[in-house]
């Protein structure tokens, strides 16, 4: 069983068991969290299709902690005119490990 999930504008393809780095969540690690947005669930050879979203449908997951993501460097350069500039940036994330997927009826 596999479903596809959105979690802060991105989606993710899971399965039980799955540890995924999602935008940051205000939560603390060791705690449980509910996904509801489940854009599709297949379970054996049966697939279902939100409109967006499935009703019924809830991801259980944990936080294992808060990361950073690694470094993205950004370099500007303009040939011959001594002009050039570089910034850096890491993105906060958290990392959670998919418990179960629990499909309602």
């Amino acid at each position: 069983m596999y479903a596809v999930i959105e979690i802060g504008a991105r989606q993710f393809n899971i399965k039980k068991g799955d540890v995924i780095d999602v935008n940051k969540i205000d939560a603390k690690a060791g705690k449980d969290i509910a996904i509801d947005k489940v854009l599709l669930l297949s379970k054996d050879k049966k697939v279902e299709v939100g409109q967006p979203y499935l009703k019924g449908v809830k991801v259980s997951a944990e936080v294992i902690s808060q990361v950073k993501a690694d470094k993205v460097i950004s370099f500007k350069y303009r040939r011959r005119k001594s002009s050039h500039w570089t910034k850096g940036h890491r993105a906060q994330l958290t990392r959670i490990k998919i418990k179960d997927i629990v499909a309602g009826s």
